[in-house]
């Protein structure tokens, strides 16, 4: 090979980068040693943009489109290299391309547990995972911010990051939410958007932005789920029969895992025994209360009888019976009942101590005269008196 061909080999013609990767960002063309031409042919295919580096200094940008490298279309180089009125020497330069496109399908996942506070079960920890997907917004300020001069960059080179930023952010969100872990199902979406919004300004600097997020699943610890699961089944239970026929559900259940316990025959037969008795026990309990609370709901009185009932009955002070407010010895236990000695007045013929009210005396069968008594303190009223002179009730 000649002299001639060795420095026609060391001129570049034609940049261009073919991405044949699904998680390439960054790709530096392969230019060291070598020359750029100048009018070489420059291809930026779409979702793709094109930077000019020299000397560590980032110069001119292209969009996608194709491009012949002349001075004009190279304003900043131009000016670093003093180049003036179309002078055509070959140059050398580093040349990047940034893709632009979207990053799909990247996976996050809480690497810890999530500590939460929920109303129902107190402080719990749960898992979360789902995906996202991200781009390129800014190439220059992800150069300069990220990517640095390396020969390439790809997602792997910067997944732990953005994941960690996400999980802190939904770690955040799920905070000041403030929804119960039983409801969280029914906000995957909500919770995506807040999230998605709140960590867009992160991402921007680094010249990133979160195109999406999803959460494809939070759950809770084993015990959690577990007694969600009980809370369900006395839920279902109560709405198909009440507590009763879930107890009756239960005792089955245990008598069933009774059966399946292997071991000493002799053993297991006591304990089945034992159990069953048990059981059966608590069974009839049970329907003991259900017929009970049957008979008590049957018995129980109407509001006109339980208004009749307070004003026709009083209670013993000896064994707190319900007996009737004429009575004056307690049938139930021969306690004397007391009566208040407002409730009493005095007979206008023999001077004995009757019940105010009372139109003839028990004791000399004399009519009474119809003299007004206050009800509530006892004081006599005069005929023409409306309201009492001493307690101020109105008189009837």
């Amino acid at each position: 090979m000649g002299i001639f061909d060795f420095v026609r080999g060391q001129f570049i013609e034609a940049i261009e980068w073919t991405d044949d990767s699904r998680d390439t960002m960054v790709y530096r063309f392969p230019v060291q040693g070598k020359e750029i031409k100048m009018g070489a042919q420059l291809t930026v295919r779409e979702s793709q943009v094109a930077i000019f580096v020299n000397e560590g200094e980032i110069t001119d940008i292209f969009q996608p489109g194709r491009y012949t490298l002349t001075t004009e279309n190279l304003p900043i180089l131009c000016k670093l290299k003093a180049w003036k009125y179309g002078f055509n020497s070959p140059f050398k330069s580093e040349v990047y391309f940034v893709n632009t496109r979207q990053f799909t399908d990247n996976k996050w996942g809480t690497t810890n547990p999530i500590m939460m506070r929920d109303k129902d079960f107190g402080v719990i920890r749960i898992r979360g995972y789902g995906i996202y997907s991200f781009r390129v917004s800014s190439p220059e300020f992800f150069l300069k911010e990220v990517f640095g001069t390396n020969a390439s960059f790809e997602t792997a080179d910067i997944e732990g990051q953005l994941k960690r930023m996400i999980i802190s952010g939904l770690t955040d969100v799920i905070g000041e939410a403030k929804v119960a872990a039983l409801d969280l199902l029914m906000y995957y979406d909500e919770l995506s958007e807040i999230t998605t919004n709140k960590l867009q300004s992160k991402f921007n600097d680094l010249g990133i932005s979160l195109t999406s997020l999803y959460i494809e699943n939070i759950s809770v610890p084993d015990e959690v789920e577990e007694a969600m699961n009980k809370r369900a089944s006395v839920g279902a239970m109560s709405m198909g029969g009440g507590i009763d026929n879930y107890t009756r559900l239960q005792a089955a259940d245990a008598l069933r895992d009774a059966a399946k316990n292997e071991g000493n025959i002799m053993a297991n037969a006591g304990i089945g025994l034992s159990t069953g008795a048990a059981l059966g026990n608590m069974m009839a309990q049970t329907l003991n209360n259900v017929n009970s609370s049957s008979n008590n709901a049957a018995k129980t009185p109407s509001p006109a009888d339980m208004e009749n009932e307070q004003q026709e009955l009083i209670t013993c002070s000896g064994c707190s019976a319900r007996i009737s407010k004429d009575t004056k010895f307690c049938p139930e236990c021969g306690n004397k009942i007391a009566i208040p000695k407002e409730k009493f007045m005095n007979c206008t013929t023999c001077g004995a101590e009757i019940r105010m009210g009372s139109k003839f005396c028990p004791e000399c069968g004399e009519k009474q005269k119809q003299e007004k008594f206050c009800e509530s303190c006892g004081t006599k009223l005069n005929d023409s008196s409306k309201f009492c002179p001493e307690c101020g009730t109105k008189a009837e």
